[in-house]
């Protein structure tokens, strides 16, 4: 459960890799690290999107570290670093599964051994997690920063979501629950990115194949348009209380952006913003784009007051 370091892609300073077990057995390989700034701020909680791996957040986990955060991140079962459940595919029984890893980072390493507050930047699929511990109660964060959400997949690369929750019951229910799914959009990342940063991720496959997630099952994509729609009911955006960030990609072919803007309305304490010549993986693309990411999350984190875990409804802070 070491860390892939390649000169391209070095290991952030001062980072413990250590093994996380869920209540259901399941081993997670977790890395945290401190702060190297002066002026420290609390802790950033990365929960990472469907196909990523520690070793993708290196430059923002350094990014992170130098603005005064303690960074904590880890590998979802099935990804990564973490235990595979089917190999060579990405597989789960259910969302809740993902709830059980986000519980036990949360009790094993977060709250005993990182300093507060407790911030969260949560992108695609670690959003969707993210928001259904906010709504449960299951974990209290000062402050959340969403990346393009998956709320719901976008229509360039997806059939309506009715469609893909029908299909994927059809297969379940013919016994097909590892097939290998047919949705381009959650197979793979085909929309362009900057060509340095892409190729410092391929350098990394390349050194460490095992990191690759394998295309979604049946049973997955299932479990995740179940968990979509949970989301996107009436009432959902309204009991997110932590102050929330959602920052849109607006070249985005993964998922919607309309769902993204819908959601962001209801929020109690949030504020939307898009950025214009993004693409779905927002942290791998050029410099312009990066740092109107981090303006933005800049202005929102810590906020005025990062002990106090709610504010004015409307007002990011």
């Amino acid at each position: 459960m070491e860390l892939a370091s390649i000169a391209a892609n070095p290991v952030p300073p001062g980072g413990r890799v250590e093994q996380v077990v869920t209540e259901d057995g399941i081993r997670l390989r977790c890395t945290r690290w401190p702060a190297t700034g002066a002026d420290h701020k609390g802790t950033v909680l990365i929960l990472q999107g469907r196909t990523d791996f520690i070793e993708k957040y290196f430059e923002a986990i350094a990014d992170l570290q130098n603005r005064g955060f303690a960074v904590v991140a880890f590998d979802w079962r099935g990804q990564g670093g973490s235990q595979r459940l089917v190999e060579g595919r990405c597989h789960i029984e259910g969302f809740a599964d993902y709830d059980r890893d986000l519980d036990a980072i949360m009790r094993q390493v977060v709250l005993p051994d990182c300093p507060p507050p407790i911030f969260v930047l949560a992108h695609s699929m670690g959003a969707l997690v993210c928001l259904r511990a906010v709504h449960e109660g299951r974990a209290r964060f000062t402050r959340t920063v969403l990346i393009a959400p998956m709320l719901s997949l976008s229509r360039l690369s997806a059939p309506p979501m009715g469609m893909v929750r029908f299909l994927t019951g059809l297969g379940l229910f013919l016994g097909r629950d590892l097939g290998q799914a047919a949705n381009r959009a959650l197979r793979a990342r085909d929309e362009p990115m900057d060509e340095p940063r892409q190729q410092k991720l391929s350098e990394v496959l390349r050194f460490a194949p095992a990191l690759r997630t394998g295309r979604p099952t049946i049973r997955w994509v299932y479990s995740a348009a179940r968990a979509m729609k949970a989301v996107s009911a009436d009432d959902f955006a309204r009991t997110i209380k932590p102050p929330t960030l959602v920052i849109a990609a607006g070249r985005d072919r993964i998922v919607s952006n309309d769902s993204i803007e819908r959601f962001s309305a209801d929020l109690p304490s949030g504020a939307q913003i898009v950025i214009p010549g993004a693409g779905h993986e927002l942290l791998l693309e050029p410099d312009s784009v990066r740092e109107q990411f981090w303006g933005a999350f800049d202005a929102f984190v810590p906020g005025t007051d990062p002990f106090q875990s709610t504010s004015v409804a409307g007002e990011p802070g």
